[in-house]
């Protein structure tokens, strides 16, 4: 099986079959290994997964890359006993997974599957590679049970049996890979796996973007920004005239003829994106950003009962500020996405606006390129996993304000390509900081933006997975 073109006995190409139990749309790294393994590896490679979201294009543009979709579990029935839940859903998925891995797919010569979710895909992938005598690798983005112990708790019963499932068909597959060495140590030590870690890296669509791209989409994206969450902000006041001559100007551009140049009174554009769910807590953005609000009014002598609309006329007239807007663009679904919009509807503040919006895949790595600063709320279940959204936004060359956990230096490196905190005032701080004279004389901003530039050229996901990928890859079917 050496060699790059992977063809088999009598001339049949090599096959992979990427498992993922979510959404294929929102799982970008089993994606990149989908590309990796048809543009590099040269196999053929379907895809099981859950619709939902679109993925990017270049993967549904490959014609030797093939989607298969699975039906998500009903919501109608989310209304049965937890216990009932808990019991039936892995089974339903099960029994879906055999059915597409074992006679809806073609027969691969390897299975690569995510995790978590853990059960029943593990088990699923591992009876599948048995009757197809196929081989069966593991790609650890994080621990399953850590997970669930979120919601039921680390002394449940659930998550102690779904702690061995793990543990149990893990050390069952033929290779495995992970997301870093702090895992893969964990791995070693207390799973009995050896696995090889594969960092994610941006792929080459993940670039900082230049001033055209940047207006083009600003136009595109043109209502959304101009549309307040709540009743009017300081980014919404005094707007409704943008974009309204010929998608000339927008919100940070302005084209004029053959030109286009970023407006000097711009606000500073901050990304985040989020699963919305418990092991992101956005609390802590909403507390720092109505602190950044009123520290910049303290620092500027403002009086407290000086009114919103005195200040965005200031702004909408063109006044320079020491400190500038903060408008922060949060992407991304998921279950608690509602009831933290009410909360940001309820916010009364002078400098800070947020809009939330769903992008495609094509306009997300746009929006990152276009961003002054990302900020990351990823915890990590397990401290052991680092938030791809960060890599996606060095890629971009946006440097990053990313919460501290155990392992999250092994990507974000202090004050060169980022900084963290631990709380939401901490965050203020960095805020107050970091925007202090934009666009043009905040300093620190600018080294951290060198830093991420830095970053972002020095390695991408086709160079990381040909060195540490692909040679596993091609050990483990040889062995078949």
């Amino acid at each position: 099986m050496a060699g790059r073109s992977k063809e088999k006995e009598g001339g049949r190409r090599g096959r992979a079959c990427v498992v993922v139990l979510g959404d294929i749309g929102r799982s970008p790294r089993m994606q990149y290994h989908a590309l990796s393994l048809a543009n590099q590896a040269l196999l053929e490679v379907d895809i099981v997964a859950y619709g939902g979201s679109e993925p990017h294009g270049a993967l549904l543009a490959n014609p030797s890359i093939h989607l298969y979709i699975m039906k998500q579990w009903p919501t109608a029935r989310q209304s049965l006993p937890r216990i009932l839940i808990l019991l039936l859903k892995p089974l339903v998925q099960f029994f879906t997974l055999l059915w597409f891995l074992c006679i809806k797919v073609p027969s691969p010569d390897i299975f690569i599957v995510q995790n978590p979710p853990s059960v029943p895909t593990l088990v699923a992938v591992k009876w599948a590679s048995w009757l197809r005598n196929s081989s069966f690798v593991v790609d650890w983005h994080n621990f399953g049970y850590t997970l669930l112990g979120l919601s039921l708790g680390r002394n449940s019963h659930f998550v102690s049996l779904y702690k061995w499932f793990e543990k149990h068909y893990g050390k069952m597959a033929d290779a495995s890979l992970c997301v870093t060495r702090a895992m893969q140590h964990e791995l070693a030590q207390n799973w009995g796996i050896n696995a090889t870690v594969l960092y994610d890296q941006p792929p080459d669509f993940f670039h900082p973007a230049s001033l055209e791209e940047r207006h083009r989409l600003f136009c595109r994206l043109n209502k959304e920004l101009c549309q307040p969450l709540g009743f009017r902000d300081c980014v919404s006041n005094g707007t409704s005239l943008i974009g309204s001559n010929g998608q000339n100007e927008t919100l940070f551009t302005n084209e004029v003829g053959p030109d286009i140049y970023l407006k000097r009174n711009r606000p500073a554009l901050v990304v985040s994106s989020t699963s919305w769910t418990p092991d992101e807590d956005f609390g802590i953005l909403l507390e720092a950003a109505v602190m950044y609000d009123r520290r910049v009014a303290a620092i500027l002598g403002e009086d407290d009962s000086l009114d919103e609309d005195v200040v965005w006329k200031e702004i909408s007239d063109g006044k320079q500020c020491l400190y500038p807007r903060l408008l922060f663009i949060i992407t991304g679904k998921g279950p608690e996405k509602e009831k933290y919009e009410a909360k940001i509807k309820r916010l009364k503040l002078k400098r800070v606006a947020f809009r939330t919006m769903w992008l495609s895949a094509e306009d997300y790595p746009l929006l990152l390129g276009s961003a002054d600063l990302g900020v990351c709320l990823h915890t990590s279940s397990s401290g052991l996993d680092l938030p791809m959204k960060v890599v996606d936004m060095f890629g971009c060359g946006l440097p990053v304000c990313a919460v501290s956990y155990s392992c999250i230096k092994e990507l974000v490196r202090v004050d060169k390509n980022g900084i963290l905190f631990s709380s939401s005032s901490e965050l203020a701080d960095e805020l107050v900081m970091l925007f202090k004279g934009f666009p043009d004389e905040c300093d620190a901003l600018k080294i951290l933006k060198n830093g991420a530039l830095e970053t972002s050229s020095s390695t991408r996901w086709a160079t990381e997975w040909e060195e540490h990928a692909k040679p596993l890859i091609n050990k483990v079917i040889s062995r078949f």
